[in-house]
C-alpha cells in the first residue's frame, strides 16, 4: 500500500519497481509494437507542422551544446562536468598540441576542433586539431 510519506512512498516506488522490472518491460514492449503506427505518424505530423521552429530551435546554442556533449557521450567520452568541458571545448583557439589555429567547420579539415580521449579508458586527454587527433588513436 502506498504511503503518503515521501520518503515512503519513494522507497515503496523503488521496491515495486525493482519487484515488477521484468512484468513493466514486458507491458512496455507490447504497448510500443501495438502503437507503433500512431506514433509513427503522430512524429511525422509533428515534424511536418513544427518544421521551422525545429529548425530555428537547432540553431540555439542550447541546442548546440546539447547535441556536442550527446555526441562525445556517444562516442565514449568520460566526464565529470559536462558544462566546464564544453566551455573548454568553445573557448580553445589553439591546438593543445601543435599550436595550431582551430576552426569550426562542417567537414573535416586539419585544422577542426577535436576533443581527444582515450579509446581505451574515455578519459578526456584535450581540445586538439583533427590531425593531431588523427595521430593520437
Amino acid at each position: 500500500m502506498p504511503h503518503k510519506d515521501p520518503e515512503k512512498r519513494k522507497e515503496y516506488n523503488r521496491k515495486y519497481h525493482e519487484k515488477n522490472k521484468e512484468k513493466k518491460a514486458e507491458y512496455n514492449r507490447k504497448y510500443n509494437e501495438k502503437n507503433k503506427e500512431y506514433y509513427k505518424d503522430y512524429v511525422k505530423k509533428y515534424y511536418e507542422k513544427n518544421k521551422e521552429k525545429i529548425a530555428e530551435y537547432d540553431q540555439t546554442p542550447a541546442r548546440k551544446k546539447s547535441h556536442r556533449i550527446y555526441y562525445w557521450k556517444r562516442r565514449g567520452v568520460i566526464c565529470d562536468d559536462w558544462d566546464v568541458l564544453y566551455e573548454r571545448y568553445l573557448n580553445t583557439e589553439f591546438c593543445e598540441l601543435c599550436n595550431i589555429k582551430l576552426t569550426e567547420d562542417k567537414t573535416n579539415t586539419k585544422t577542426t576542433r577535436c576533443l581527444d580521449h582515450d579509446h581505451n579508458t574515455g578519459e578526456f586527454r584535450n581540445v586538439v586539431c583533427w590531425l593531431c587527433n588523427i595521430k593520437r588513436r
